[in-house]
């Protein structure tokens, strides 16, 4: 049975927290003209989009929203028409920001297709994430491209079920401890673990899997590998 490669998109095939850490500048310097610190905004904020993202889910206009709730929280006071004509600009350009690659990814992933069954699994709000995948023009090296709402461990035994997957045979690759490895492993299936230096805050956590560290691959059980790059994975499943 050929293995499965399950891939995550957002920060491990191409950058996109950076964008939405240079939004978050730019937003900073209008609570700091409001003579307002910006650590303490920044916190904020966390919290904000912690809150709302339970909520409303993930994606650019829930960011947003976080922004205005941010600066009315803080200040005492709604955004000011410059203020909002910034905040709303920023979600744009977020909308369409450019596909930057992770090095090595365009080189690795035909080679991973000769020999593995590669699914893209990847959250956030459906339109947006697909738009992202269409513009990155990278779906034909899937076999699959899925969206959801959320990673969980419900959302991948629901993957493993409509794919017939074999759990001993299939690996979840991606950045987040929080939506790509701890879930994944509470599924049973197997993880790699690209970290990525400006992984988003929300999406930091333990390794939650009880004595559960790296393995070669031909240990039994769910295994947990690290590797400092996407192109690494041509060594590991060679």
């Amino acid at each position: 049975m050929r293995r499965t490669l399950i891939v995550d998109a957002d920060d491990t095939l191409w950058e996109n927290n950076v964008y939405f850490e240079a939004a978050i500048d730019r937003f900073l310097s209008l609570v700091v003209a409001r003579g307002h610190g910006a650590q303490t905004t920044r916190e904020h904020l966390m919290s904000v989009e912690r809150r709302n993202v339970k909520r409303l889910g993930y994606g650019s206009s829930v960011f947003v929203l976080s922004l205005f709730e941010t600066l009315e929280e803080v200040c005492g006071d709604g955004a000011r028409d410059e203020e909002r004509t910034l905040i709303e600009a920023l979600g744009r350009g977020i909308q369409e920001m450019p596909i930057q690659f992770m090095p090595g990814v365009l080189e690795t992933l035909p080679v991973l297709r000769e020999s593995s069954r590669l699914i893209l699994f990847t959250k956030g709000d459906p339109e947006e994430q697909r738009r992202k995948v269409e513009r990155s023009g990278v779906s034909h090296h899937f076999h699959e491209v899925e969206v959801t709402t959320e990673k969980d461990r419900d959302a991948y035994l629901g993957l493993v079920d409509r794919h017939a997957l074999s759990a001993d045979r299939t690996w979840m690759v991606g950045n987040s401890p929080r939506s790509d490895i701890n879930p994944a492993l509470a599924a049973g299936l197997n993880a790699v673990l690209i970290p990525h230096p400006r992984t988003w805050e929300l999406e930091h956590e333990d390794i939650q899997h009880e004595g559960l560290g790296p393995r070669s691959l031909g240990e039994g059980g769910p295994r947990l590998t690290v590797l400092e790059r996407f192109a690494d994975l041509l060594r590991l499943f060679s």
